[in-house]
Parts: structure tokens; C-alpha cells; sequence
């Protein structure tokens, strides 16, 4: 029966056991605490600068994508309020000349000579004159611009009692001329 730890111990083999872990302990290095490095040192460290700097960026890449669209939008935008504004205008020009066509053709046939000689002579009676008087004006002595206001004066005398006659169917002429008017008015 044997004692465990009961034998000798031979000093020369605890010796050989030291001077070897010696030695491996000397060919490895040593361990040792480096503050501020390893993984809890970039936990406390916050985000990295390259990080930063590719979120920069892409803020900035997305911001001109959006300033970009949000300029597309504002020009397409003015473009469709400009061309309705333009087919607004052609329509209001297309509605002015056909209503500028229609008074052409009115004011044709309302300006007629003909017609205005009917009117003239169907409702107040008038007749279209044969004769007319010339007054000369170039007579520069004193004797025939007399003669010329006396000439006046006598055909000025004429046609007040030729109007005295006329005033008499002025009444006639008024009632005629309401129903030339109502009449032109429903042609």
C-alpha cells in the first residue's frame, strides 16, 4: 500500500518544471490591461467618424434628390397651369371673333344706303333732295361776303318754315321711329 503524497520529492525535477514554465512563460507575452482599447472602448467610444461622414452623405445625396423632384413637381406644375390658361384664352378668342363676325354682318346690313333711304322715306317721309345750294367762300373783297351772308340769311329764312311744316309731323316721326326701332330689333 502506498501513501499517496508520502514519497520524496526529487528537487531536480521541480527545478527542471520551473526553469521550463520559465521559459515558455518568456516566449509568450504577457498579459496586460491596454486602457481604451477593445470592444468596450468602442462602446464608450460612440459612432465613427467614417460613419459620419457616409450618413452625411447620404443626407445630402437624398436631399438633392428631393430638391430635385420637388423642382420637377413645381415645373410641371406652372407648365399644366400655363397651358390651361392657354386654351382658356383660345376659346375666349375663338368666342370674340365669332361675336365680332356677327356685328360685322349687323352693322353691314344696318348701315345699308338702301336700307337707310326706306326708313327715311317709308317712316318720316323724307325725300331725297334734287337740288342743293354751293356757297363760295373765296370771295375775299367786302362786297361779296355781304352779298354771301344776305344769300345765307335768305336760305337760312327757307328752311326755318320749312321746318315750322316738319315740326307738325315730329310727332308722326316719333311714334314711326319706335316701331322702326322695335322692328329692327326683333330682325
Amino acid at each position: 500500500m502506498r501513501y499517496q503524497g508520502s514519497e520524496a520529492l526529487d528537487m531536480e525535477t521541480a527545478e527542471r518544471r520551473a526553469t521550463r514554465h520559465e521559459e515558455t512563460r518568456a516566449q509568450r507575452p504577457s498579459f496586460s490591461v491596454v486602457a481604451g482599447g477593445g470592444l468596450d472602448a468602442l462602446a464608450r467610444k460612440g459612432v465613427s467618424a467614417e460613419f459620419l461622414t457616409r450618413v452625411k452623405v447620404a443626407v445630402a445625396i437624398s436631399m438633392a434628390l428631393i430638391t430635385l423632384g420637388v423642382c420637377r413637381v413645381a415645373l410641371t406644375t406652372a407648365s399644366v397651369s400655363l397651358l390651361q390658361g392657354n386654351v382658356t384664352l383660345r376659346s375666349q378668342i375663338k368666342e370674340a371673333e365669332s361675336y365680332n363676325d356677327d356685328l360685322q354682318v349687323e352693322h353691314s346690313i344696318l348701315s345699308s344706303a338702301s336700307r337707310i333711304d326706306r326708313i327715311a322715306t317709308q317712316n318720316y317721309g323724307m325725300v331725297l333732295s334734287d337740288s342743293y345750294d354751293v356757297l363760295d367762300l373765296s370771295a375775299t373783297d367786302a362786297t361779296a361776303a355781304g352779298s354771301a351772308s344776305t344769300t345765307v340769311d335768305e336760305s337760312s329764312a327757307q328752311t326755318d318754315s320749312e321746318s315750322g311744316d316738319a315740326s307738325q309731323t315730329d310727332g308722326e316721326a316719333a311714334q314711326t321711329a319706335g316701331e322702326t326701332d322695335a322692328t329692327a330689333d326683333e330682325a
